[in-house]
């Protein structure tokens, strides 16, 4: 029984009356029509009857009006609407996704939109930057001198140097305009990018061509000088009477050139001088060759050994001592790499031992022998035998022949190993990294003997004094010497 039927008359408009709900009871409660009879029931104007009368049309019309009866007839759409409480109202029905199931989690589509945004934002500022640069340079164009240039000037490139940087640098020093002249007439020559390390020499004011042909024609690359193992810093005179050319006279050709009518060059005299006076520390000589080299016989040997192989860039207009201490400090560089320093020597041997031990290797053999040469060498020291190489005794005649006679060994003193014992008292030539290693690790063996024995200058190694005789009557039977 619905809650309301005691309490509080039915609430209007819940339910359409149906023709098989019989007829209207006539009896009402007792405790309702009286007060319907009685008095009209109060309710807001406009607002619908709370229900239909329980009784006759004319008993309604009697009480509520002709016209309020008629709008009841409004409810007649709301066909088979049950009674409900508010609890019982049916739960909101719930539509499935029928779209497919994503796999994973969904892509980040916001934040890969805003980092492609930026990509695409990034490329057109660089395109629009490039295409800015390209048009003003080609609107606007760049600074460029007219002509073969004025006065001589002096250029250094660095290893490593690109095309703008070296266009830079003729700029900073009034060859060219602008460096992009440089750049621009120089961008279909290959020479341009082959360009070394070194001392140029240019003219001011010159145009972007003419900079890029002067640059590239040989004549104008100056101060560079190399250095070969076996070089002594005396000339060498060969037995044809032609002269190589020493350390001494290497760095003082190297030192030449012509700037605006003016020699640039150091001459040998005096190189020669400067060695003999210098401060071998200031130099920048290695400081464990520094008292023995100090006390040389030959002062103006006292580098001897302690200049690397390899290519050097001097540059012309230094001094004597300027050339030489950049050489020098260059080359301290090189033999400390080639493995040889205060820490790093030969078998019971001083650094500066040890490169004169690698300078008679060097000057002795070829490179296949090194390492039995160095073992030749510490065998006899260590056995107290004269070493009587003869590169020793040519090394103060400043000649490179094979053999030497009795009397051209007495001219050769502290140099002569025929008759001192132990090592010459400096280097006697320029030594090989190879020399050098050879020095500090010679190769096991028992030999004490070696003679040349073949054309291609490979020695034969002997442990006694016969079978090095035998060698050596082969090796002068089949011509070698």
């Amino acid at each position: 029984m619905p809650a309301y039927a005691q309490d509080e008359p039915p609430r209007p408009g819940r339910r359409r009356r149906r023709e098989d709900d019989g007829p209207l009871p006539d009896e009402r409660p007792t405790d309702i029509l009286p007060a319907i009879q009685d008095a009209p029931i109060a309710r807001r104007p406009g607002a619908a009857p709370s229900s239909p009368p329980q009784g006759s049309e004319e008993e309604y019309n009697e009480i509520f009006g002709e016209d309020e009866y008629d709008d009841y007839d409004e409810y007649d759409d709301y066909e088979d609407y049950e009674d409900f409480e508010d609890d019982d109202r049916a739960e909101p029905e719930r539509i499935e996704d029928e779209r497919p199931e994503r796999q994973g989690p969904p892509p980040k589509k916001r934040k890969k939109k805003r980092a492609v945004g930026w990509i695409a934002a990034l490329t057109v500022l660089v395109l629009l930057a490039g295409g800015a640069y390209y048009g003003f340079t080609e609107i606007f164009g760049y600074d460029d001198y007219e002509g073969t240039g004025e006065s001589d000037v002096l250029v250094q490139v660095e290893k490593g140097d690109s095309t703008s940087a070296i266009g830079n640098r003729l700029q900073a020093a009034g060859v060219v305009a602008s460096g992009k002249a440089f750049v621009k007439a120089g961008e279909d020559n290959t020479a341009v990018s082959r360009l070394q390390q070194g001392y140029y020499v240019m003219k001011t004011k010159m145009s972007g061509a003419s900079a890029v042909d002067k640059m590239i024609a040989p004549a104008s690359k100056v101060g560079q000088v190399e250095i070969r193992p076996y070089t002594q810093f005396h000339d060498i005179t060969q037995p044809d009477g032609k002269v190589t050319p020493g350390v001494y006279s290497l760095l003082s050709k190297a030192s030449c050139a012509d700037l605006n009518g003016k020699s640039t060059c150091v001459p040998v005299e005096e190189l020669r001088k400067t060695i003999e006076t210098a401060d071998l520390a200031k130099l920048g000589v290695p400081s464990w060759a520094i008292d023995s080299a100090t006390k040389a016989e030959h002062k103006d040997r006292r580098l001897e050994g302690l200049i690397a192989p390899g290519i050097f860039n001097v540059k012309p207009g230094w001094t004597a001592e300027e050339l030489l201490t950049d050489v020098v400090k260059t080359s301290a560089k090189r033999i400390l790499d080639a493995g040889l320093s205060d820490q790093s020597k030969g078998e019971g041997k001083t650094p500066y031992e040890t490169l004169v031990i690698a300078s008679i290797i060097e000057r002795e053999a070829v490179k296949a022998d090194f390492g039995k040469i160095s073992r030749v060498i510490y065998n006899r020291l260590d056995e107290k035998m004269r070493l009587e190489m003869d590169s020793t005794v040519n090394y103060v005649l400043d000649r490179p022949t094979l053999l030497t006679k009795p009397e051209e060994r007495e001219k050769a003193g502290a140099y002569n190993t025929y008759k001192s014992v132990g090592l010459t008292p400096t280097p006697i030539a320029v030594p090989s990294a190879e020399a050098i290693q050879a020095a500090l690790k010679p190769v096991a063996g028992d030999w004490i003997f070696f003679v040349k024995c073949e054309k291609n200058g490979l020695s034969c190694f002997s442990v006694t004094n016969d079978e090095h005789n035998k060698a050596k009557l082969d090796a002068q039977r089949r011509g070698v010497y």
